[in-house]
């Protein structure tokens, strides 16, 4: 990317975990990176270190995608530190509470819907507008949207109920956003993994549960990453999922990981 400025990418939930390992690897890829927390404002600047570190800028930008106007109100914020529009949105950042079916309410659904379907959505559709109003010519491929899913939307079991359902419906949105936001903007979807320790899950559970994958070993963080750096930069990619699983959705279970290696009732998940 030499002889150009720099583009610039925006990860939301940055700080921390995958985002953190996405941030890294788009610095390492040439990119300068705007980095988004919600209340990780220790773990954010964390990470704009490890950025510039490599040689790539870094910005952080605070913002809570489960209000009406989060998403409007980090795409403004973007734009006034940038000075121009992300040429990448990474939806990182998401909720990821449990409950199930009998347990699920309105308040449980629209809160995980708010940051995990809504946010996603309303950024890609800010970066078209903002693309459309500036007169770009026909034809398109450099900016685009990628969407972190989960591989559970490929291998359907009903525990984390009001997770799943806001992640199935951003991952049906892909094609359907591909379709409307083109020719301005492509937009992809990335499924990984367990890749890191969540929700009560002990860390023996974790090392045991992490391996239920085809290949039978952990996913790497930093592979994931660097399969969203592709997605990013290969332009005939759009409307399409890139499943970064070991294989793991191929393994179907009645239960979440967590809970099928161990039982029903273990590591307390829901009966």
């Amino acid at each position: 990317m030499s002889g150009r400025a720099s583009p610039w990418v925006l990860v939301t939930g940055a700080a921390v975990r995958l985002g953190r390992e996405i941030a890294l690897a788009f610095a390492d890829a040439g990119w300068s990176v705007l980095c988004h927390y919600r209340s990780s404002a220790r773990e954010a600047e964390r990470t704009q270190a490890a950025v510039r570190e490599r040689g790539a800028e870094c910005l952080t930008v605070q913002a809570d995608l489960a209000l009406d106007d989060g998403a409007d109100t980090l795409f403004a914020q973007c734009l006034a530190l940038a000075g121009t529009a992300p040429r990448c949105i990474v939806n990182n950042a998401s909720v990821f509470e449990a409950d199930d079916a009998a347990s699920a309410s309105a308040a449980t659904l629209r809160g995980h819907f708010m940051t995990n379907t809504a946010a996603p959505l309303l950024l890609g559709n800010a970066l078209a507008r903002w693309l459309g109003a500036r007169a770009q010519p026909d034809g398109g491929g450099d900016h685009s949207v990628i969407h972190v899913l989960d591989q559970k939307v490929h291998n359907l079991n009903p525990d984390y109920f009001s997770y799943t359902v806001s992640k199935l419906a951003l991952e049906r949105s892909v094609a359907l956003q591909a379709q409307a936001l083109a020719p301005h903007v492509r937009v992809c979807g990335l499924s990984p993994g367990l890749i890191y320790l969540s929700g009560p899950q002990t860390q023996d559970n974790f090392e045991r549960a992490s391996r239920v994958n085809l290949l039978r070993r952990r996913i790497e963080p930093a592979d994931v990453a660097r399969c969203a750096v592709f997605l990013a930069g290969n332009a005939s990619l759009n409307g399409c999922t890139l499943q970064a699983d070991n294989g793991q959705h191929l393994v179907p279970l009645a239960r979440d990981v967590m809970w099928a290696i161990d039982g029903p009732e273990a590591d307390g998940g829901p009966a």
